[in-house]
């Protein structure tokens, strides 16, 4: 009797189906910073400036994000940024 069909052989198929569905996963979980404008970032900052997770320091013309000790010159950065830590801070406690 002869071997199994190679053409029949759907392993690598089924690689290529999970890798897919991890992408799209990953994807689902990422974090819409579309909508940080100008304003919205101000707001944000400000927020952030009132709990002390960020530090303005006028000399430098720099803005701490007190948590990660990353400094940004523009509020809209922080502000992306604030957003992506915190999905990614909350994610590594979804994976605990």
């Amino acid at each position: 009797m002869p071997g199994p069909d190679p053409h029949d052989d759907t392993s690598s198929d089924h690689e290529q189906f999970e890798k897919e569905q991890l992408a799209q996963d990953r994807d689902a979980a990422g974090v819409d910073t579309a909508d940080v404008n100008d304003t919205t970032a101000r707001h944000l900052v400000d927020d952030l400036i009132d709990v002390d997770v960020v530090t303005p320091v006028p000399e430098d013309r720099v803005l701490v994000h007190e948590p990660s000790g990353t400094p940004f010159n523009y509020p809209r950065q922080l502000a992306v940024f604030h957003r992506g830590w915190t999905a990614g801070r909350d994610a590594d406690a979804e994976g605990e």
